[in-house]
């Protein structure tokens, strides 16, 4: 992915140069061309085509945001009621992903959406134990982590 992202940068840079247009919509329009030229050319490429992994990354950065401002009001609701009913609570969460990369991925995505925490990762690195803010939804934020959190990060490391 990173030869063919190089690549193309190239091209959109040799296109700068050669219609002499030094500008982001030159850049753009080279950009454009790079990713023509080696959309004709991909069969001579080992491994799948970077934009599918760029559109993936902008799927998980989205995915991000929405969460982070879907908690945040959630944890805001329940802040601002008159009476707390919250259950707080620890739970374990089995995980399909690979240690590294992709652990470390799902483990800030985890801590960076309000009403979680995660506090360990066990030493064969497939569970983790993770703080919830209301322990009685602790099913549904494990399912609602398998399908949006691991499903994007594996769609952005594995393909």
């Amino acid at each position: 992915m990173a030869f063919q992202l190089l690549l193309n940068l190239v091209i959109a840079f040799v296109w700068m140069l050669l219609m002499r247009d030094l500008s982001l919509s030159g850049f753009l329009v080279g950009l454009l061309i790079g990713l023509l030229l080696m959309t004709l050319m991909r069969r001579f490429f080992p491994r799948p085509f970077y934009p599918k992994k760029v559109w993936g990354c902008l799927k998980l950065l989205g995915l991000l945001l929405k969460e982070l401002v879907v908690a945040s009001f959630t944890v805001i609701r329940q802040i601002i009621k008159p009476k707390l009913t919250l259950t707080p609570g620890v739970f374990a969460y089995k995980t399909e992903l690979h240690p590294g990369w992709e652990l470390t991925l799902l483990c800030g995505l985890v801590n960076l959406t309000p009403g979680t925490l995660l506090l360990e990762i066990s030493s064969d690195e497939k569970t983790l134990y993770i703080h919830a803010m209301d322990i009685q939804e602790a099913h549904g934020v494990e399912t609602h982590i398998r399908t949006t959190f691991e499903h994007a990060i594996m769609e952005v490391t594995r393909s």
